[in-house]
């Protein structure tokens, strides 16, 4: 597989980026080898014009640092405008209907990303606006940050279909993401988690269903070692996520001492693995300082694709671009 050599659809038929699994694999496909190449555009420090006059509207009902810095850089870069509203700032979190809302929004800016707590209020957005919606984070999933680790992987690997990605920790938005988002490109995906907080099984079987018609696996397990076995890329998050703040000592009692990344992981993986971490990470809870600081560590490159993935993204949804 060699994106930068990548045949573009010749129509891209998504309207919005709720989750991987409304995309098909070329539809992803065409969205990493366009990241490829703007990421080298801008490199060369050539001009990327297609949402100029483009107005992206981003909410967000949970803070971050990579998600609302790449994508208002990214807009920039790509000549349009982004407006940052907090819900704090806007009728939506005074109890406005999302549906009056993403009307409003809807004659007004291009495009809403929006991160925050419930999937269900990001289709509600899709429902009753009329301008593409993308899914900056929900509770559910993260399919932004699942593009740029492919686009990582891609260029760590030179390949992506018969590689293997173990997620070592919480059943959360990332591993739901990582799931259907390699299941879709034929990634073996294998999760270690505790028992009570395994991945949704809803959404482990579409990533089964996706990894069946693929001819790779997805496998659910308790034992890191197991998963983490002949991998090509090893990943993992942090075992409280933003609102489980309150769970943070029961879930520790849950990840303690045996969920991690550490270097028994990397044991069993390939030599060449390559570590994966969202970010922001916990030294020496989910991973060892060992490992994230550590040679096989490329999460700075894969925080820096963020801007690269999100930018085509929004190239496609609202700058009708295909190159």
């Amino acid at each position: 597989m060699n994106l930068a050599q990548y045949k573009p659809l010749e129509t891209f038929s998504q309207k919005h980026l709720l989750t991987l699994q409304d995309w098909s694999e070329d539809e992803i496909l065409h969205c990493l080898s366009l990241a490829l190449k703007i990421k080298a555009m801008q490199k060369r420090g050539e001009a990327q014009t297609c949402l100029r006059g483009k107005m992206l509207a981003m909410i967000f009902s949970k803070s971050s640092t990579r998600t609302r810095v790449s994508f208002e850089v990214g807009t920039t870069q790509l000549g349009g405008t982004a407006l940052f509203l907090s819900t704090a700032d806007i009728q939506l979190g005074r109890g406005e209907p999302i549906s009056d809302t993403a009307q409003v929004l809807s004659r007004m800016v291009d495009g809403i990303m929006i991160r925050t707590y419930k999937q269900s209020d990001l289709e509600a957005l899709a429902k009753y606006g009329s301008i593409p919606i993308i899914n900056g984070l929900t509770d559910e999933f993260h399919p932004c940050q699942v593009l740029a680790d492919l686009l990582t992987i891609y260029e760590k690997k030179g390949t992506l279909k018969g590689l293997k990605l173990a997620f070592v920790g919480d059943g959360n938005n990332m591993a739901h993401s990582l799931m259907i988002g390699c299941s879709k490109l034929g990634i073996d995906v294998a999760i270690a988690s505790p028992d009570g907080y395994k991945p949704n099984p809803t959404y482990t079987a579409w990533a089964v269903a996706n990894a069946a018609a693929q001819g790779s696996r997805v496998t659910v397990c308790t034992d890191p070692l197991e998963a983490c076995r002949d991998a090509d890329v090893l990943y993992t998050d942090v075992w409280a996520s933003m609102g489980q703040e309150g769970e943070a000592d029961v879930r520790r009692k849950a990840f303690e001492g045996v969920y991690q990344i550490n270097d028994a992981c990397l044991s069993v993986a390939k030599q060449d693995a390559i570590f994966l971490h969202c970010l922001p990470a916990h030294r020496g809870e989910e991973v060892t300082a060992q490992v994230i600081d550590g040679p096989h560590s490329v999460i700075f490159d894969e925080a820096e694709n963020r801007l690269h993935a999100q930018k085509a993204v929004m190239a496609l949804l609202m700058g009708g671009i295909r190159l």
